[in-house]
């Protein structure tokens, strides 16, 4: 089978290995769509995502979706359209009971975080574990589902957000997850979605996947103390400034993007003279449950893929994805060809 390996900066081979034999607890997956991420990206571009460092070669992905191969437990027939919750939990924590994604000790997909690596989804097979499948319901396409992680990733912030009816949200940063999130605050009953961003691409995105209103902030501020509630997704430094300003008095800004692991410089005065609540997040527990249920009520969320690229050409894939000028979700497909 083929498999995509990064094995340090800008340095990516396609290998044949052999297929993977499941162990008595596991499912072998033949994998059909796997999505280009943040960290994949930071893997691939910088040897590292955040302080992450690739020290063996990594399969990278955690996005993903596919078909059940082989299950020695006879559970589930080959050929049933799956995706999967990348990650396994640590022990038990007391205090931490419904926290399990913090808990430490956890692994995830396609992550260099542990060591020896996680290794991901970007092969033509795979082995996961039982618990970590997710069969999807009829009317789910197995496109669409390769969506299930990020979704899953913007409707944990949301979830730490609160009730989203009847408000007035912004959404900073107008990337994949960006996109994600427009789409989700819309269908979580916001009355107003606005999206921003430093390009005008991914604003012609955010129009059509159903915001209200966009901005680019290069031309236009954002305007002062409108929002009620700000989904940030960029992490970058100026636009986290911007929403300080652009969020309401005791309004909440909840962070979705992840900070680089060095020091950034973020303008707080107005997180106290406003009494402004800034939530991190963190990946999510069970929300990719409710995500693939989002997928199946709302299929055209499915518009935030730009691009569907064969394994072949996977390095191709790593450049389209970093131009977010011209790309939304990058999908990487393993199972056959691309559909013209």
């Amino acid at each position: 089978m083929k498999a995509v390996y990064i094995k340090g900066k800008e340095d990516l081979e396609i290998a044949e290995v052999p297929v993977p034999e499941p162990g008595p607890d596991q499912v072998r997956l033949k994998v059909a769509y796997v999505g280009i991420c943040g960290s994949d990206l930071h893997y691939y571009f910088n040897g590292a995502n955040g302080t992450f460092v690739v020290r063996e070669p990594l399969i990278p992905g955690h996005e993903m979706s596919g078909y059940i191969d082989a299950d020695p437990q006879g559970e589930w027939a080959q050929g049933t359209p799956v995706t999967v919750h990348p990650a396994t939990f640590g022990p038990e924590v007391p205090g931490m009971e419904n926290l399990r994604h913090l808990r430490p000790g956890g692994s995830y997909l396609g992550s260099a975080s542990t060591w020896p690596h996680t290794q991901g989804a970007m092969a033509q097979y795979m082995l996961v574990g039982r618990d970590m499948v997710r069969v999807l319901p009829e009317g789910v396409s197995v496109k669409a589902a390769a969506l299930a992680e990020p979704l899953g990733v913007v409707l944990h912030g949301i979830n730490m957000a609160g009730d989203l009816t009847g408000k007035n949200v912004l959404v900073s940063g107008s990337g994949p997850i960006g996109l994600l999130a427009t789409f989700a605050a819309k269908h979580r009953g916001a009355s107003k979605v606005t999206s921003s961003d430093v390009l005008d691409g991914p604003l012609a995105r955010a129009k059509q996947i159903g915001a209200d209103e966009v901005i680019n902030v290069t031309k236009q501020p954002l305007p002062e103390e409108t929002y009620d509630l700000i989904l940030e997704c960029s992490a970058a430094a100026p636009a986290v400034n911007g929403c300080m300003k652009a969020i309401k008095p005791r309004g909440r800004i909840v962070q979705i993007g992840m900070f680089p692991g060095t020091p950034v410089a973020v303008e707080l005065a107005a997180l106290g003279q406003k009494e402004i609540t800034w939530i991190g997040t963190f990946r999510f527990d069970n929300e990719v449950d409710e995500a693939i249920e989002m997928i199946a009520a709302a299929p055209s969320v499915a518009d935030v893929v730009t691009h569907v690229i064969a394994v072949d050409q996977a390095t191709e894939a790593f450049d389209i994805a970093k131009n977010s000028e011209i790309s939304g979700k990058v999908l990487v497909k393993l199972d056959g060809e691309v559909e013209e």
